[in-house]
């Protein structure tokens, strides 16, 4: 599914892994698949430690291949029923059999990795048998370098002006997209959303509404090619999320310096604070006054720009080497 999933959370979060790992001495091995493979040897390579991303079919055999083989599996909970609803069409109601699936499935993993506490307690609650660590997804901020030089193109390719509100990353009703929406028919300021939206058959009924609705201040671009240009045109980074594991495009924003206006989940709160990296909001009118307030108080929006820039030098890649690095021996050795 890399292919598929590499504009996602769950693709962004496996590259952050794999950078990390280069910091490291272990061998990161991509592809499980052994392309010499031959009569009686398995078609699943040689390897000291599995690590899935994702849960699928070649995840469960992956599975299946270390535990067999007597080697340690980490399974990396990216994913829980919570989070999966409000995506696309039928999320919602396939979320619940998703639960049960997702129990079994973790539940083999001698560790399971998540990236907040939040969703630790999440999957204690279905319950998850294995030991569980807490690891933020962390911010590739190299990977971010020189977006300041976009800001020109991206604000002229989009037609925008004055402040704009803006949010990154793939269109989805779980990720506050209606409260996104009633914000920018409520206000004058310019909203874009920066990312991939379905319009297909899967699209959910708000994302085909939204995405189809004409507001002279409201944009949707789909894909962009450097997600650099996005951080570059908005001013004001506005994710009113219903849930989230951690969200990595918050870690994003605050990396490249912008004021940030989230919604009050738990997830949110265990990593940021109110007032002083970022504002959060309750309701619609708590958006539209933290947007107002930050459009009028120059000294408060500088302050969260400051802070936000140090709020994610806590969550770099060799921060996540390091913790990677000591949940692969620990595992290793409690295993082996």
């Amino acid at each position: 599914m890399e292919s598929r999933l590499h504009r996602s959370g769950i693709g962004t979060s496996t590259q952050h892994q794999r950078t990390a790992l280069g910091l490291t001495d272990f061998n990161v091995v991509s592809s499980p698949w052994n392309f010499k493979y031959k009569p009686n040897h398995s078609v699943i390579c040689e390897f000291d430690i599995a690590h899935c991303n994702l849960f699928g079919p070649y995840s469960v055999l992956v599975a299946k291949t270390a535990l067999s083989r007597k080697k340690p599996l980490i399974l990396h909970a990216h994913v829980t029923a919570e989070d999966f609803a409000d995506s696309f069409r039928g999320s919602t109601k396939l979320s619940r059999p998703l639960r049960s699936y997702l129990r079994w499935f973790y539940s083999q993993a001698d560790r399971v990795i998540c990236p907040s506490n939040y969703t630790k307690n999440i999957l204690q609650s279905y319950p998850i048998k294995s030991p569980i660590s807490v690891m933020s997804n962390g911010v590739d901020i190299d990977s971010l370098q020189g977006f300041e030089s976009l800001r020109e193109d991206y604000r002229s390719k989009y037609d925008l002006s004055g402040l704009t509100v803006f949010s990154v990353g793939n269109v989805f009703e779980r990720k506050g997209l209606t409260t996104f929406c009633t914000l920018a028919q409520s206000t004058n300021y310019n909203f874009v959303w920066f990312g991939p939206y379905e319009t297909g058959p899967i699209a959910s009924p708000s994302v085909k509404k939204w995405t189809r609705i004409n507001l002279p201040n409201l944009t949707f671009t789909g894909w962009i090619p450097d997600k650099r240009g996005a951080y570059a045109a908005g001013d004001i980074f506005c994710f009113p999320s219903k849930v989230e594991n951690q969200g990595i495009s918050v870690l994003e924003a605050m990396a490249c310096g912008k004021a940030v206006v989230l919604s009050d989940i738990p997830v949110f709160e265990e990593y940021y604070t109110h007032g002083k990296d970022c504002l959060m909001c309750h309701s619609i009118d708590d958006f539209k006054n933290a947007i107002d307030l930050l459009h009028q108080d120059d000294s408060l929006y500088k302050k969260l720009c400051k802070n936000a820039q140090k709020t994610a030098n806590k969550h770099t890649l060799n921060i996540l080497s390091e913790n990677l690095e000591d949940i692969y021996v620990s595992t290793f050795d409690n295993t082996i």
